[in-house]
Formats: C-alpha cells, structure tokens, sequence
C-alpha cells in the first residue's frame, strides 16, 4: 500500500491506538511486524498513520496482542476499513488541515460536550458572528480565505441539523454571552439563534452568571468529542490554524471531570434560557 504524505488525524489515531495496544502487549516493533509478515519499517508507517492497514490485519494484530476489548476491536475495524470522502474534502489544500480534521472528528462523533468563556460555541454561531471572530485574525486573512472558514464553520453544523444529530451539552460563561464581537444587531441575532437551539430536544445550553460565588474554573475553554467506544474519544485544544487534538488516557479522563464540575455549578437549561433571554432584551 502506497506511503501516504499526509495522513488524517484520524488515520494517525488509528496508528497511535495500534501501537498502544502492541506496547501494552510487551511487544518491539519489529516482533509484531513478524507476526503481519512485513518489516519494522513498515510497522512504523503503520503506527503512525503514514501507511493504511486492513481490518483483517487489525483483527489479526489484536488477536496476537491477546486483546480481549471486543467493542475495542470492532471501533478500530471499523477506522481501518473507512473511506468516507465527505463534505470537508472539498476544502483540502484551500483551508489548514485541521479544519478537514475536525469536521472528520465531528463526522464520526457519538456525543459533543464544550465548554466556553469567550466565544459562543462554533456550532452555534451565525455567520455574522464567526465572520467577525475570524475577521479579527492577525494577519489578517485574504476575503477568499477568511469566507471560506465562515462556510467552513457553518457546514459543520451538519452534526446538530442533521435528521441523526448527535447529543450536545454546552455551558457558556456569562462572558461570552455579553462579549459584543459584532455589533450590537449581530449580538442580538446571535442570541436568538442561541435561544433556538437551547429548545432543541438534543441540544443543552447550560450559563454560568458572572454573580456565582466559588468559580474558579474559568481557564481554557474545551471541547470533548465521544468516540465509538470511550476508549477512542478525543479532546480538542482549539488554535489559530485550527484545533489540537488530545487523546491519552489520563488527559480525557481530567477533561471529562473538569467538563463535570463546571456543569454542576452551572444553571439549570431552563433557568439559563431565562437569563439569556432577559440579556438579549438589554440589547
């Protein structure tokens, strides 16, 4: 199979959950590449994403791994034999590879929780609002480029629309909701589109008011992306060219606790939708 120059960020996380699985295994490279009837160099290429690998060899190496993770297993089958081309692709080489990364990510998500203290959430926002929040890039971005991130961002909301959406809780710091990063019409429309989405049945928008006593939990902001099996689910470190993706073991588990704290001291949806509500009548 041909060497690939740039592997997805989800072919490289196949590689990495191999090699988890063969060190986990006590094995060397080279001991599990005998076991394929390949060499150590390719088994590196494969462990790193830079060469595919069949679902039968999947099958095969975690039999030789003596993995027992059955749901394990068929997940990682599953990535090895995916050759979805989806809407992102139409991007590639226009935009900076995490932005095809993340819609792939999101493509395949079970479940998206996020945590905001500056922006409303992406899936969220209007164009107006996210032409604004990319308009304030430094360098500033060519208009091609920057209407292409606007497009960008607005067809990733296909994960929340669609007829199948996924579950998605949300909690947004006061702060974000007051931040006026358009003008003061863009702010209303973006609050009312906020309003919409928090009556949706799969949707819950949770507030955490400036006014709360003992919040000390307004760092970064975060987003965590469930995977087939909890094994496999992803936090997401956003950047200017994009968004890091996160995926040790330990980092998910201090995500997915911090994501539970902030919810615990955050208003209660119907309670949130009544303070936004009365903010956009500030307006």
């Amino acid at each position: 199979m041909a060497r690939r120059k740039q592997p997805t960020a989800r072919q490289e996380r196949l590689g990495a959950e191999l090699r988890k699985l063969r060190e986990a295994a006590g094995l060397k490279g080279r001991e599990a590449a005998a076991l394929l009837g390949t060499d150590s160099a390719q088994m590196s290429q494969i462990e790193f994403g830079t060469a595919g690998v069949s679902g039968e060899r999947v099958r095969r190496l975690a039999a030789h791994y003596a993995c027992t993770d059955t749901e394990l297993i068929e997940a990682l089958v599953a990535m090895a034999s995916d050759r979805t081309l989806g809407w992102w692709e139409e991007y590639r080489s226009l935009l900076p590879t995490p932005f095809l990364d993340l819609a792939e990510l999101e493509h395949h998500c079970t479940y998206r929780l996020d945590v905001e203290f500056l922006h409303v959430p992406g899936l969220f926002q209007t164009e107006d609002y996210a032409r604004s929040v990319f308009s304030y890039r430094v360098p500033e971005l060519p208009d091609d480029d920057l209407e292409r991130r606007v497009r960008h961002r607005m067809a990733r909301k296909v994960i929340i629309e669609d007829p199948d959406p996924v579950p998605y809780e949300v909690v947004i710091h006061e702060a974000a909701l007051r931040i006026r990063v358009g003008d003061r019409a863009a702010t209303r429309a973006q609050l009312a589109r906020l309003l919409e989405l928090s009556e949706v049945d799969h949707i819950s928008v949770r507030v955490i008011p400036f006014d709360l006593d003992g919040f000390a939990g307004a760092t970064n902001s975060m987003m965590y992306v469930g995977g087939a099996v909890p094994k496999l689910d992803t936090a997401v470190r956003d950047a200017p060219q994009g968004a890091g993706f996160i995926d040790s073991d330990a980092q998910l588990g201090a995500f997915r606790t911090l994501f539970r704290k902030v919810e615990a001291v955050s208003l209660e949806p119907e309670r949130s939708r009544d303070f936004i509500h009365r903010l956009a009548k500030e307006l």
